[in-house]
């Protein structure tokens, strides 16, 4: 393989460390109130395009399917409120007598309680190839629980979303009906799409996380949490995938990379507001806060690396199945 090649083939692997590397250098451009403006360029125009290019990618019978459901919804629903929180606080009972600053051992805490992200677990899902349509509804349903049952003013976090997801989800399904033929035909690249705008939503949280003065620890209770955090993420994007790839699951590997996207990312968006309420007069808000603010881009980062790995997975595994199922060549006598 040529360097060029390989380079197109890795484009977005390299993507990622060059908006890393650029947030690095300059974070004030993509920092909330820089010029980018990502509280509106993100937050609503990005998020409405994510949203906008699944309806338009993805068949209607594929969102109704996705509907029905109900094991796959239950599945990440339970693990992402129940058994999340329940392992982390656990697992605090032993992180409790180490020397970790107690408040950043309450930040982890309050990280197990979130609900999964609207944005970024559908974008990873997409850049898989995996049940988009199921990531979208556990993704939405899960802020909407968590949000309607919280202090979180309800009525703004339902217009934002309704807004951002539901509306644009259902124009580009109206207009996938108008051009349904065309899309067909000319199979654009929306997974490339959301890829870069994927891109952009690293780039603008690494240039928050580099600009928040939040973060500005010590470096071991840094380093410290930010091996714990990468080892939770990735411990239980395992558990997600043993969970859901055995032998009776009945999920298909679309199914489980869903699974494993929904299941461990959590929300800044929902969760910073949430803290700010709950902790509310807390001298320790700060130290709270920084857990969060590290497993976000953290999630992003982790998941966006191993897109490639679990892409090739899941399309070993469906050709695997796919042979299974083949009718068997009768036997001549």
């Amino acid at each position: 393989m040529g360097l060029l090649e390989r380079l197109r083939k890795e484009w977005f692997i390299l993507g990622i460390v060059l908006v890393i590397t650029v947030a690095r250098l300059e974070p004030a451009v993509g920092v909330k109130g820089g010029p980018l403006k990502p509280e509106i360029t993100i937050t609503y125009i990005a998020v409405s395009a994510i949203f906008f290019n699944s309806g338009l990618s993805l068949k209607t019978e594929e969102l109704t399917s996705a509907l029905m459901h109900v094991k796959l919804h239950l599945f990440v629903q339970i693990f992402t409120l129940v058994f999340f929180p329940t392992a982390i606080w656990l697992f605090l009972q032993l992180l409790s007598i180490t020397p970790i600053n107690e408040w950043l051992l309450k930040g982890l805490q309050t990280v197990g309680c979130m609900p999964p992200p609207v944005s970024s677990a559908v974008i990873l899902t997409k850049a898989v190839g995996g049940n988009e349509a199921a990531a979208i509804f556990n993704s939405a349903f899960g802020s909407f629980l968590l949000g309607s049952s919280s202090s979180v003013p309800f009525t703004s976090i339902f217009s934002q979303l309704f807004m951002t997801v539901v509306v644009p989800l259902i124009i580009g399904q109206i207009v996938r009906r108008y051009i349904k033929d065309w899309l067909e035909r000319k199979k654009p690249p929306f997974g490339a799409i959301s890829s870069c705008v994927l891109l952009m939503i690293i780039y603008t949280t690494f240039c928050d996380t580099f600009a928040n003065p939040n973060i500005d620890l010590d470096k071991f209770s840094l380093i410290i949490i930010v091996f714990i955090i990468f080892s939770i993420q990735m411990n239980f994007m395992f558990l997600t995938f043993l969970f859901s790839t055995r032998n009776n699951s009945s999920f298909t590997p679309a199914d489980t990379v869903a699974i494993i996207f929904c299941s461990t990312h959590k929300s800044l968006t929902l969760g910073i507001p949430m803290l700010k309420i709950v902790f509310a007069g807390y001298e320790h808000l700060s130290l709270i806060s920084v857990p969060l603010l590290i497993y976000h881009p953290a999630q992003i980062l982790l998941g966006s690396l191993l897109v490639p790995t679990i892409k090739s997975w899941m399309v070993s595994r469906q050709k695997a199945l796919k042979l299974t199922r083949q009718p068997k060549a009768p036997v001549k006598v």
